[in-house]
């Protein structure tokens, strides 16, 4: 029997929001001491660079060279503490309004919603639970005793997205043929190709001409929303059930981090 389910793939950054989701968090992190003042600078200064040029292959592998350098012997819980009580103010403004109401069709049209990103799962975890999806693919650092250890378990980068899409796909029963894909960067065109009905976001020079190339729509996303407001999160109820979702969903990440064995995954 062929698989009759369909879901709807989003990348995170400069798709849903505005910037880096993992530089984005860079303040907080420097606040709980897991940053130099020399790093903050450092990772601002990428992320205006992103968000003015976007990045290419090799910026990326630097990108990620740099941040799993930086995170290694970092406190599992301190992020995961960062995270939770910095998200809403950081990340609700940069959430385009126009991908909340695609979610939301989506959801509406009975599709799996699921966000697909190169950042940390401690970082796209929460942002999925505060947008309401039904799964997340991102990379999974390893952690030991509580603490990174540099090593990267799985990184959801370039091809093998779209890998761990098919994987997901042969779990849930997703025909990826009736499926959609969102993104923004030519590296997300394996992404894109894995699916039926691929559309380039905001997309960078090369993602365009792809496009152009297959006749994929190109959709340009340019409205932050108040995220809170629109999902009624700015009442006193709203709040605290942000904040138990939000807390439930990072914790269920940092337990996953903290008891996973040792491993390496080579992009």
């Amino acid at each position: 029997m062929s698989p009759t389910r369909t879901a709807a793939f989003f990348d995170l950054d400069k798709t849903i929001i505005a910037k880096s989701s993992t530089l984005a968090f860079g303040k907080p992190f420097y606040e709980g001491g897991l940053l130099t003042r020399r790093a903050v600078l450092r990772s601002a200064y990428a992320n205006f660079m992103f968000s003015i040029s976007g990045a290419d292959h090799d910026q990326l592998e630097k990108m990620r060279a740099y941040l799993t350098q930086m995170v290694t012997g970092w406190d599992v819980e301190v992020v995961r503490q960062a995270v939770a009580e910095t998200l809403h103010s950081i990340i609700d403004p940069l959430v385009f309004e126009e991908a909340v109401t695609l979610i939301e069709q989506h959801q509406a049209a009975g599709r799996d919603v699921i966000i697909v990103s190169a950042s940390g799962v401690e970082v796209v975890e929460p942002i999925g639970a505060m947008l309401g999806v039904d799964h997340v693919i991102a990379t999974t650092l390893v952690a030991e005793n509580g603490r990174y250890t540099g090593d990267v378990e799985f990184y959801a980068y370039g091809p093998h997205k779209a890998t761990a899409m098919r994987a997901l796909a042969e779990e849930r029963g997703y025909d990826l043929a009736g499926s959609y894909a969102y993104s923004d960067s030519e590296t997300d065109a394996p992404m894109l190709e894995a699916v039926g009905h691929p559309f380039a976001v905001n997309p960078d020079k090369a993602l365009r001409k792809i496009a152009e190339d297959n006749d994929w729509p190109i959709l340009v996303f340019a409205r932050p929303v108040a995220l809170r407001r629109r999902l009624g999160l700015d009442t006193r109820v709203g709040k605290a059930a942000a904040v138990t979702v939000v807390a439930s969903a990072v914790g269920a990440v940092a337990l996953t981090l903290v008891t996973r064995r040792k491993g390496r995954f080579t992009a």
